[in-house]
């Protein structure tokens, strides 16, 4: 699968549990630790573990496993690792509070209307 079709998959699947305002950056050649970050949120701690599980299980289905899954338990930040594709899912406050988009300003981004 190609990567821009894996981040358009994770971001659909974001989508359909409702994770509030999530964006796709496109960092390829800002740096070598992915060619994509998602970054959305949910508006509870049960939320972002709704998401963070939905996203893990039907990535699963279509037989993709992450290479790891940090912060579920706590439900703050969750950082999921699809290897060329980065996800972090935050509680709305801590993600206003870290700001990852500020930091990756000069980077392209596509939001949900964007994408097909």
């Amino acid at each position: 699968m190609e990567t821009i079709e894996k981040a358009k998959m994770l971001f659909n699947i974001l989508n359909e549990r409702k994770a509030v305002d999530p964006v796709l950056i496109e960092v390829t050649g800002i740096t070598s630790i992915a060619d994509y970050f998602i970054i959305a949120s949910g508006s509870s701690t049960r939320q972002v573990q709704a998401i963070t599980r939905h996203l893990e299980k039907r990535m699963r289905e279509a037989g993709i496993k992450p290479l790891g899954i940090e912060g579920e338990q706590n439900a703050q930040w969750v950082l999921m690792d699809y290897g060329d594709v980065i996800i972090h899912i935050f509680y709305e406050d801590v993600r206003k509070f870290y700001d990852l988009e500020g930091l990756w300003v000069d980077a392209p981004r596509l939001e949900a209307k964007d994408l097909p």
